[in-house]
């Protein structure tokens, strides 16, 4: 029997038995305060289970590019739920870059996740090691949030556009002492290369990675270099190119609706809209 029915009956219960002499006996007055304690404890049991019906199954955390805004790609939250609908019953979370004096802006200061100092960027290019290292603190704490929401990191993707996917990559692959769901990779580049040293949990998050073939900002070859990297050291990646330049494309947004799902629900898992 349903909560509400339960509740429907215990309250048609009191109501008759205020209709009877009954009522005005100690004992009646007893069994309807009993009763009404009993619809107040029914009401709180269904509303703790309409919230643990609600309770995100996972989460992705997406983080902007360069000069943009989480506005950005907030669209995200209803462009990939319509793709697959799993993906509804996820936390979206999209962190605002800090805004920093950027070398390639003469110095002007811009949102960004650390310091640009070569353009386009292509493989070999300087990396701001201190900004970086910023920006992945940044993305710990919103992860830790999440954790504390009750969304273990095994349930987390990370992600982000050009340089915020950039600081996911760091993220993700210099993890020590937990493994992510997924990370997500779009029109990025992999930052200090030479200080790669991806640990045996992060080995398990697996990675999607789409790119531009025309993109004249962070170069084509920035893909198949960070990907060559990130394989050797054991990582799971799905690699994809798209007739596009520095920007996302719509195939795009479709394979990475299906990187979630696969990470997020793996084994047909139900989602609460299933339920």
């Amino acid at each position: 029997m349903s909560l509400s029915k339960r509740i429907s009956i215990a309250e048609n219960t009191c109501r008759r038995n205020f209709s009877t002499q009954d009522i005005r006996s100690n004992s009646g007055r007893i069994q309807c305060r009993y009763i009404h304690w009993l619809v107040l404890v029914l009401i709180a049991m269904n509303r703790a289970a309409a919230a643990m019906s609600t309770q995100k199954k996972g989460a992705l955390i997406f983080l902007h590019g360069l000069g943009d805004t989480p506005a950005g790609w907030s669209s995200l939250e209803q462009t990939l739920p319509s793709m697959r609908p799993k993906l509804q019953d996820i936390a979206y979370v999209f962190p605002p870059a800090p805004t920093i004096p950027i070398s390639i802006n003469g110095g002007r200061a811009m949102p960004g996740w650390f310091d640009l100092y070569d353009w386009p960027i292509a493989v070999g290019s300087q990396d701001d090691p201190e900004g970086l290292q910023r920006s992945v603190s940044m993305v710990q704490n919103a992860v830790k949030k999440l954790n504390e929401q009750g969304i273990p990191s095994s349930k987390i993707v990370v992600g982000g556009f050009s340089q915020g996917g950039a600081v996911s990559l760091l993220y993700c692959y210099q993890q020590k002492e937990q493994s992510l769901a997924g990370c997500a990779a779009l029109s990025a580049w992999l930052t200090l290369p030479d200080q790669l040293a991806v640990s045996a949990k992060a080995k398990s998050t697996p990675l999607f990675w789409g790119h531009g073939r025309m993109d004249d900002k962070v170069l084509f070859d920035q893909q198949a270099f960070g990907i060559a990297k990130l394989e050797e050291q054991g990582i799971k990646v799905d690699g994809k190119a798209y007739n596009m330049g520095h920007s996302s494309h719509p195939q795009e947004m479709e394979d990475l609706a299906d990187f979630l799902e696969e990470c997020l629900f793996p084994d047909g898992a139900e989602s609460a809209s299933e339920l």
